[in-house]
């Protein structure tokens, strides 16, 4: 796999750690949260806060590691402080406190999205982007397995414990720290004209971007508009019967199918064409979506969280190569970083509508609506946008 340059293969260590350390924490999180007394209305307002600030820092600092001609620095930044916000939440009870350190986690993410993903576009050629970005997924999300097995199997010794956990997910989020001092920028990458790079600077950039990546974003915003949190499809496992073990149970058998196919996924896209294996991508989220409306059986409900797991697979790394070919080389952090900050936000719209039609009209309507609504992406798809070149 000479493709795989050692500089992926560090920066996809760092993202396994890293993941680990935050998917640890995340099926515990609201149970820890409602433990030292949050409502579940100021969880929602937290994750909201939190994820709005990763959202609108993705594009500002894309177009600062452009504008500097530096990716590393923010990459090392952003996971240093997702990795110490770990303790914080940990070390004092009060809200304000929490929602800093939460907020410190997504700022995190917020400042090393665009300069990752830039270095990895840059690792690649048009013809291996999907690969790059595929093998780079896939070894994010095996830390999506292992964090939640590693919280359960804690938990299992320890029950209740939940603080002590904040401090172990310390220590896979300090290696990704370590790792990630083992990357270098390239010398060849240029920096643009010095000049001062104002918070919503990355807005301007949507005027200037070529046409194709203003139709490929639009189709992709249109789609997060109704991809609401995986966690409506956990609640309507948990809804048919499932029990608390088995919801988690399944929830990590997803990103295990995701983590072991979006690397062979990446090598698909890079065979046949990106657009073609994301609209396959689209077309399961749609089967999986109007599967979840009608179905209450506990295999059939494995069945489909191993089409979502494809799914997966077959969008998020490829939609991120695809933009990255569609742009600049100097433009690249920018490009994924403004993506990617509309993204947040769009995501958080589509939860907010999920949970209004599902408290409105029950699980089925919030299943059907967002099943029928991608179909319209698709064809949005086949009619506005054109493959990239491989």
């Amino acid at each position: 796999m000479k493709y795989i340059t050692k500089t992926v293969w560090i920066l996809s260590v760092v993202s396994l750690f890293t993941d680990t350390a935050s998917e640890m924490l995340y099926p515990i999180l609201p149970i820890y949260l409602k433990s030292i007394g949050f409502s579940i209305m100021l969880i929602g307002i937290l994750e909201g806060v939190a994820e709005a600030t990763a959202g609108l820092s993705k594009g500002y600092f894309g177009k600062l590691s452009d504008n500097s001609g530096r990716r590393v620095p923010f990459v090392q930044i952003g996971y240093a402080l997702s990795a110490i916000s770990k303790p914080m939440m940990a070390l004092f009870v009060y809200p304000l406190w929490i929602f800093f350190a939460r907020t410190i986690d997504r700022f995190g993410k917020g400042i090393r999205t665009g300069a990752r993903d830039a270095i990895l576009s840059e690792e690649a050629t048009p013809a291996t982007k999907g690969k790059v970005f595929g093998f780079h997924r896939s070894m994010d999300t095996l830390g999506a397995v292992l964090g939640p097995a590693l919280a359960l199997l804690y938990l299992y010794h320890h029950p209740q414990d939940y603080k002590t956990l904040f401090y172990i997910a310390f220590l896979p989020g300090l290696l990704a720290v370590v790792a990630s001092f083992y990357l270098k920028d390239k010398r060849e990458t240029t920096a643009k004209k010095k000049t001062a790079t104002p918070f919503f600077s990355f807005l301007h950039y949507w005027k200037e971007s070529p046409p194709g990546y203003r139709r490929l974003v639009i189709g992709l915003l249109a789609f997060a508009l109704f991809n609401s949190s995986d966690v409506f499809l956990l609640l309507k496992a948990k809804q048919a019967g499932l029990d608390d073990s088995m919801v988690v149970g399944i929830y990590i058998f997803y990103n295990l199918v995701y983590a072991l196919t979006a690397f062979p996924m990446g090598a698909v896209a890079d065979q046949i064409g990106l657009k073609k294996v994301f609209l396959i991508g689209l077309a399961l989220f749609a089967g999986v979506y109007f599967g979840m409306a009608a179905n209450n059986n506990t295999l059939l409900f494995f069945g489909l969280f191993f089409l979502y797991g494809v799914y997966a697979a077959a969008t998020e790394g490829i939609a991120k190569a695809w933009i990255s070919n569609l742009t600049d080389k100097r433009d690249t952090a920018t490009a994924i970083g403004t993506y990617s900050g509309f993204q947040s936000i769009c995501t958080m719209l589509a939860s907010s509508l999920a949970g209004f039609i599902w408290f409105q009209f029950g699980a089925a309507a919030t299943f059907i609506v967002t099943g029928t609504a991608t179909l319209f992406i698709i064809a949005y798809f086949l009619v506005a946008t054109k493959a990239p070149e491989k």
